[in-house]
């Protein structure tokens, strides 16, 4: 089953050399475990998703240029779907974006 994906999840690119948190700031009103709930709206390069060291296509710093998420859930937080754990984003310089491990994993229960 797919899991939400908050605040802090890690993130990778399939072009980059390394994971890099996810920053929430599309909303504030949904959390999970104290942690903002991500949407689709988290998508903006050095603000939501930060670089993801070297890139393999420009052979340098992995900046990410994110155009849309794809396979979200198709429930809605203020209007913006949420996304989940399969979620992906593609780059507009040719890598794909997705979730490492999701937060919520992190928790010990």
């Amino acid at each position: 089953m797919s899991k939400h994906i908050t605040d802090t999840t890690q993130l990778k690119c399939n072009k980059g050399t390394s994971p890099t948190p996810l920053t929430v700031t599309s909303q504030s009103f949904m959390s999970i475990d104290g942690k903002p709930q991500a949407t689709e709206e988290d998508k903006q390069p050095d603000i939501n998703i930060k670089p993801f060291g070297m890139c393999r296509v420009l052979r340098s710093s992995c900046t990410p240029s994110p155009i849309k998420w794809d396979n979200t859930s198709d429930f809605e937080i203020e209007g913006k779907k949420e996304l989940l754990d399969n979620s992906t984003c593609q780059c507009s310089i040719g890598g794909k974006i997705s979730v490492v491990k999701s937060a919520q994993d992190f928790v010990k229960e």
